[in-house]
């Protein structure tokens, strides 16, 4: 790999830098290698490192521009297999959206649940609003576009699809995803009672569970 086609990195502010990286799946890879390096003690200070869509931005850099030279030569192996434990996340899927799901997906709707709950998911980045986790892992063939009208009120606990990702609303806001399901109680996704108050967090290998037990 050359270094110069998979990171661009930019400054964002007087101590943060930006790394604009081609694709999910690279964005993830330079994630996973910034977390092992802060946990062996390698990686330069750096207060806050968030992942997006295709970026990751470290923030409080006391020397930007000294670590984006760093970054430039790094050799940053693909993302390694996930491992260990999953989130568990509870479904009935019961979703408003759950017929027009079923037909671009050439299925009846009582198969959805067995197509959606197959997969592990990841959480790729967190956004939108706080516990809300984008996550990937969804066959291409079963992508689908957002609403062409988004609904005014989402409620909480609600599960949806839009484009690559999976999500489930931690709280009622606007939306326009298409909703297939509901988490019967959405509270734990976002608790500030606990040392990290959302459940999702980038990384994190979720899995949907049908909530009656089948798949």
């Amino acid at each position: 790999m050359t270094s110069d086609r998979l990171l661009d990195v930019r400054p964002a502010g007087r101590h943060a830098l930006l790394v604009e990286l081609p694709d999910a799946e690279r964005t993830a890879a330079f994630h996973a290698e910034l977390l092992r390096r802060r946990a062996a003690g390698t990686l330069p200070p750096v207060e806050e490192i968030v992942p997006g869509a295709r970026t990751v931005l470290l923030d409080g850099v006391p020397d930007p521009e000294a670590l984006a030279r760093r970054i430039a030569g790094w050799d940053v192996p693909p993302r390694a297999a996930d491992a260990g434990g999953a989130v568990e996340i509870p479904v009935r899927y019961d979703g408003p959206d759950l017929t027009e799901v079923a037909a671009r997906w050439g299925v009846g709707a009582d198969e959805v649940a067995a197509r959606h709950s197959a997969y592990t998911y990841r959480v790729a980045f967190c956004g939108f609003a706080p516990g809300f986790g984008y996550l990937t892992g969804l066959p291409a063939a079963l992508h689908v576009p957002r609403r062409d009208t988004p609904r005014t009120r989402v409620p909480a606990g609600a599960v949806a699809l839009a484009g690559p990702y999976s999500a489930v609303y931690p709280r009622a806001t606007p939306g326009g995803w298409q909703l297939i399901g509901t988490m019967p109680d959405p509270a734990p996704l976002w608790d500030l009672g606990r040392d990290e108050p959302a459940l999702l967090t980038p990384g994190a290998r979720v899995r949907f569970v049908p909530e009656d037990g089948a798949s």
